[in-house]
């Protein structure tokens, strides 16, 4: 929105020194000036990742992201469809700033609260989600490692990640792992498992996913997430459109009591809570894969060698007798070098 541009450039700097991608830039001269892509394109057409970061550094709220809300809330009042939402580790410490609490105060039972009083016949934790793709990921490294190919193995976790090695490195898509971010494998599974568990319709269940992040919005939109013209997720929400509805419905948020996630198919283990961590996803992979691989139940398994604050990550770790060479990188400039 042009109307709320100060010109300050801070989206245009975070693409550029922050991300290294240079997506957006500052165009015309004058009264004419704006921020646009290279020929005015649709970001669809550019090397824009979704990343999202270019909304976060915008001090006026100029940049926001494609609202989805009045969707949601149209499918929440159709009394044909049986309205599932999922929520990522990250939102329940990211929800609370929105309402004046502390910054990462731990809200996740007043959130279940707020979205069961929103009209949601379930609310699940992604932290399931979670638990099968890294227990996916795991199992083909194994299988990569043993035969030796494709290695590196890189994650798939993130989608803007994804679409910078696609945009950036096609030569080296054949590294990425094969499986779909926790939140899309999630909806795959509400909508085949579930559905026939609970004798549900799987064409009448609207499966919606609160992100913190933008980049999961073009990912459900990806061609490969839909199956028989049924899509997996079908609405993707950032943690500030989940406290724009919850305002629009003048639920007290902070007056509210606890509630308890529904409970799909069991409680989420320790590899899922530690995704949330700077390199807590390469660290679930390779604790999986070590207590795979010794076929024993392992206590206490902590490589905290790739976990930390440094944008680029460096270890040696050793997983049932062998020497892993692994790199976490943090952000999409460490990631290109």
């Amino acid at each position: 929105d042009m109307n709320k541009c100060i010109l300050c450039r801070r989206c245009v700097s975070t693409c550029k020194r922050v991300q290294d991608i240079g997506a957006i830039e500052s165009t015309n001269r004058g009264f004419e000036s704006a921020i646009s892509t290279a020929g005015d394109l649709s970001l669809n057409d550019v090397d824009c990742t979704f990343c999202g970061q270019c909304i976060e550094s915008c001090p006026t709220g100029a940049l926001r992201e494609k609202d989805n809300t009045e969707k949601v809330f149209e499918k929440i009042a159709d009394k044909d469809t049986f309205t599932i939402v999922q929520t990522a580790p990250a939102v329940r410490v990211g929800l609370g700033e929105e309402f004046e609490n502390p910054i990462g105060t731990n809200v996740e039972g007043k959130m279940v609260t707020a979205l069961k009083r929103l009209g949601f016949d379930k609310v699940f934790d992604t932290n399931t989600g979670a638990d099968f793709t890294i227990m996916e990921e795991a199992t083909e490294f194994i299988s990569r490692f043993s035969k030796g190919e494709n290695l590196p193995m890189m994650t798939s976790c993130c989608p803007a990640w994804v679409r910078f090695v696609e945009k950036n490195f096609p030569e080296q898509t054949k590294h990425l792992s094969s499986c779909k971010s926790p939140h899309e494998m999630f909806g795959a599974i509400l909508k085949s498992y579930y559905a026939q568990k609970m004798n549900l319709d799987p064409k009448k269940i609207f499966v919606v996913s609160v992100m913190p992040c933008v980049a999961k919005k073009y990912e459900a939109q990806r061609e490969e997430m839909e199956v028989d013209g049924n899509r997996d997720v079908d609405a993707v929400i950032t943690t500030r459109e989940l406290a724009r509805m919850i305002k629009e419905r003048d639920i007290e948020f902070n007056e509210l009591e606890d509630s308890k996630y529904d409970d799909p198919m069991g409680e989420a283990t320790g590899a899922a809570a530690i995704f949330g961590t700077t390199g807590g996803v390469m660290e679930a992979a390779l604790r999986t894969a070590q207590d795979i691989l010794t076929c024993q139940d392992l206590p206490k398994i902590e490589f905290e060698a790739v976990r930390g604050g440094k944008g680029i990550k460096k270890a040696t770790v050793n997983v049932a007798g062998n020497d892993i060479t692994v790199v976490a990188a943090s952000g999409l400039a460490n990631a290109q070098k």
